[in-house]
């Protein structure tokens, strides 16, 4: 399995789009009273996803990296989503969202997701199947994707 764009820059490419259609396209630009503390709210859950994510591999002692993994990460907070980390850049999309403050904007956060889905998780869960086999197919049918 080798991915053409890591999800970090998917994520970064995400951003920049997002600026762009903002600053361009702005089509409809929005305020509401709590925008600042929504925004805040989704950060915090977002870093909190993410880190929670990173550190499960690190107490596990394994890479993120599904094709470098040796132990299969079922704790903490892989007992709720199998991609925390991939839930937090989503969550973050939507704090960018709210700060841009353009409905031109939202347009990328289903197609980051969509991506996502179909192309990234959809490859690792390949490799992660052929890896650790029932154990991970269990897994599976327990947990959640992502959203």
């Amino acid at each position: 399995m080798r991915f053409r764009l890591t999800p970090p820059l998917v994520f970064l490419i995400t951003l920049a789009a997002m600026y762009l259609l903002a600053q361009y396209f702005p089509l409809w630009r929005f305020s509401f009273p709590g925008k600042i503390l929504l925004e805040w709210v989704f950060s915090v859950l977002a870093v909190g996803f993410g880190l929670a994510g990173i550190m499960a591999f690190a107490r596990a002692k394994t890479a993120i990296n599904p094709l470098k993994t040796t132990r299969l990460v079922t704790s903490g907070v892989y007992r709720v989503s199998r991609n925390p980390i991939y839930l937090g850049l989503l969550l973050l999309l939507v704090a960018v969202f709210l700060n841009l403050s353009a409905i031109s904007s939202l347009i990328m956060i289903p197609v980051f997701a969509i991506y996502m889905n179909y192309v990234q998780i959809a490859a690792e869960e390949k490799v992660l199947r052929h890896a650790f086999g029932q154990q991970y197919q269990e897994y599976c049918q327990q947990v959640r994707r992502w959203c």
